[in-house]
């Protein structure tokens, strides 16, 4: 089989790395991929905007299946355009996309389903905005309804700083905004979950813990995502009960009373408060880094997962996973979440020699004459699997020591609430 992977960063390579095990693929492309899937991979640079030149190349190049990674055109409508053509595709719908898409219309299904979620109120000016801040208990929660790569969520601790996160986001700061929704603050502990759907049956495709703000102890701006470990140290058999029959059930009920089914990989941010889930955000597709951090614990051939969702035999396939712990460290670029330097050499790579259960996963690089290069903020992703998560997390800083990149920063404190 042919397989085409769409997107550029971590969690293609490590989906583009768990296909190459595959004894079924003869090929895989990627969509532009990365220095990374480059070694493994054609990467195919084109115009992901242009629906028509990608979907020209799956035809002409015999392409068999095609998994979308990052959201963007999940929720411009690809899963839709390329299924007209009778193209095999791994992901959601544009309408189920919205979850993603729009944060709006996420808390209108919980509404609707009575999801457990934190009350909110949506505003589209900044006045009315401002007006109900006014009576707001602090801190509260302000978001950009639309995509915003993880980053368009404020946590505001006063009247001052929610006043700048109405003005940046009404500005255009996530792109134009024509909503904003207030959201009451939560006081609990985060969790990542995450399933896998071929629109009738459900199945858990594990747990994440992630750490977004750029500095340590949990502080600083939002990023992407700093680092994560996997499982979540909240899990346990009945909080799983209570989010599945909660929360993702009633979710793929409402899509489908909604006329659309789900189909992909479905990742729920919750916060969990006593035991007790409440969803924060969906998104439509696998989480980076959590995926990087998940997925070499799986045991069972990717690609078998994949075709099982697009045929809809999901509930004839098993999902086996290794019980190690998993730990994944982001290294970034100097400077980022904000302004960072690109086409940095990053020049000690190649003396990086992994052992079994060690992995290394390229997000914004670029290969050029045998040479690697970071061209985006988020740049590589060191993992290890281990017994437990002490030993992974200094398996990782050995390598990072070996890497010594004088363009690059991490977190050293990635996984502390699970290591003493």
């Amino acid at each position: 089989m042919k397989v085409g992977i769409i997107g550029s960063g971590g969690r293609e390579h490590v989906i583009c790395e768990s296909l190459k095990n595959s004894s079924k693929i003869k090929k895989i492309y990627c969509f532009p991929g990365n220095a990374g899937t480059a070694n493994i991979a054609d990467n195919i640079v084109l115009n992901l905007e242009s629906f028509e030149d990608l979907k020209n190349f799956i035809l002409e190049e015999k392409i068999d299946l095609i998994i979308v990674g990052p959201e963007k055109p999940l929720v411009d409508g690809l899963v839709d355009y390329l299924e007209k053509f009778n193209i095999k595709v791994f992901g959601p719908s544009k309408i189920a996309s919205q979850l993603e898409g729009s944060k709006i219309f996420t808390k209108q299904l919980c509404q609707k389903f009575n999801i457990p979620t934190a009350k909110f109120g949506i505003f589209n000016n900044k006045n009315d905005s401002k007006k109900f801040l006014e009576k707001s208990n602090f801190p509260t929660v302000i978001k950009a309804d639309n995509l915003a790569s993880g980053k368009g969520v404020y946590i505001c601790n006063n009247k001052q700083e929610a006043h700048i996160a109405v003005e940046e986001i009404f500005n255009g700061k996530f792109g134009k905004a024509k909503n904003l929704l207030i959201e009451e603050f939560l006081e609990g502990e985060e969790m990542s979950f995450f399933v896998i759907s071929d629109g009738i049956t459900i199945k858990n495709f594990g747990t994440a813990q992630d750490h977004k703000r750029v500095l340590e102890g949990d502080k600083g701006k939002n990023t992407g995502g700093m680092g994560a470990y996997s499982p979540s140290r909240l899990i346990n058999e009945e909080l799983e009960k209570k989010i599945l029959n909660k929360i993702i059930k009633p979710t793929i009920k409402g899509l489908s009373e909604m006329g659309s089914e789900y189909k992909g990989f479905l990742y729920a941010g919750l916060m969990i408060i006593n035991n007790e889930p409440f969803l924060i955000e969906y998104n439509v597709r696998m989480g980076d880094p959590e995926c990087q951090t998940i997925l070499p614990k799986l045991k069972t051939d990717i690609l078998d997962i994949f075709l099982a969702c697009c045929e809809k035999k999901l509930n004839i396939t098993d999902i086996d996973w290794s019980n190690k712990k998993s730990l994944c460290v982001v290294v970034c670029s100097k400077g980022y979440p904000d302004k960072f330097n690109q086409n940095v050499e990053i020049e000690n790579i190649k003396d990086i020699k992994l052992n079994s259960n060690e992995y290394l996963f390229h997000a914004g690089t670029v290969k050029k004459n045998e040479k690697v290069y970071a061209v985006g903020g988020r740049v590589l992703n060191f993992v290890s699997l281990s017994d437990d998560f002490s030993n992974a997390k200094s398996n990782i800083l050995k390598n990072l020591d070996k890497l010594n990149w004088s363009g690059g920063f991490y977190r050293k404190d990635i996984g502390y609430k699970v290591i003493e």
